[in-house]
């Protein structure tokens, strides 16, 4: 008797069903056609789970419009007690608000605002030892895919202060679309139309109207015709 293939669709149906145990072995004992846990187990090394796999999935589901929003964040699954997995780095997290040992995943999300509906689009491992990538090239990749290949309908990028640089937001910029981020308190700005040196964004003087709307400045090392509209109780 031929023996049974594991596939991609078994083992993703046993993680949404099995409730509270997910190793293989539990995986392997419940199978109805009798799986060996040695089998499971090198369908998992050989297989490859790839970004363009997420895209395929959502790509005839997503619903577009004009209004949407990329979201990009980045997580780090905790593996502090790990010692030999791969892809596992010292970094920070937000979570845990230091660094620890763990996989960082950069993550995109399309938001449609008119139907309150959203999609995991794309998403990167981060993993500068092996391909030499950091966590903005990731993003301005997954952005430019977006945009380039996918072809994405949306009007705005949704942002960490981590991936406020420059580089990124003149990016958007030249694709004509709005970006929404906050700033680290100490970026400097100016709004005195060069009549002042520049200051941290926490000594920011601000009028009531402006906390609510937001109020027209320039960052350090921007171009000149660059302006940005901040939220002043963003740090």
């Amino acid at each position: 008797m031929k023996k049974r293939i594991v596939t991609r669709l078994d083992y993703c149906q046993y993680l949404m069903v099995s409730q509270t145990n997910y190793t293989l072995t539990y995986y392997a004992d419940h199978h109805p056609e009798g799986i060996t846990h040695d089998r499971i187990n090198r369908y998992l090394r050989e297989d490859k789970l790839t970004p363009a796999l997420v895209w395929e999935q959502v790509k005839d589901d997503i619903v577009l419009s004009d209004n949407g929003y990329l979201i990009f964040d980045d997580t780090v699954l905790d593996k502090d007690h790990s010692h030999a997995i791969e892809l596992v780095n010292k970094q920070y997290s937000g979570n845990a608000h230091g660094l620890i040992k763990g996989i960082g995943v950069v993550t995109c999300v399309y938001v449609n605002p008119d139907t309150e509906q959203y999609w995991v689009i794309d998403y990167r491992i981060y993993d500068k030892h092996s391909d030499g990538k950091t966590k903005l090239d990731h993003l301005t990749e997954i952005l430019e895919h977006s945009v380039y290949n996918k072809q994405l309908a949306f009007s705005t990028v949704l942002m960490d202060s981590w991936y406020a640089t420059k580089k990124v937001m003149m990016l958007i910029d030249s694709m004509d679309k709005l970006y929404y981020c906050p700033l680290k308190s100490n970026r400097k700005v100016d709004d005195s139309k060069g009549v002042n040196p520049y200051k941290q964004v926490s000594q920011l003087d601000c009028s009531d109207a402006e906390l609510e709307h937001g109020k027209l400045i320039k960052i350090h090392g921007f171009p000149k015709d660059c302006k940005v509209i901040p939220n002043p109780t963003i740090t």
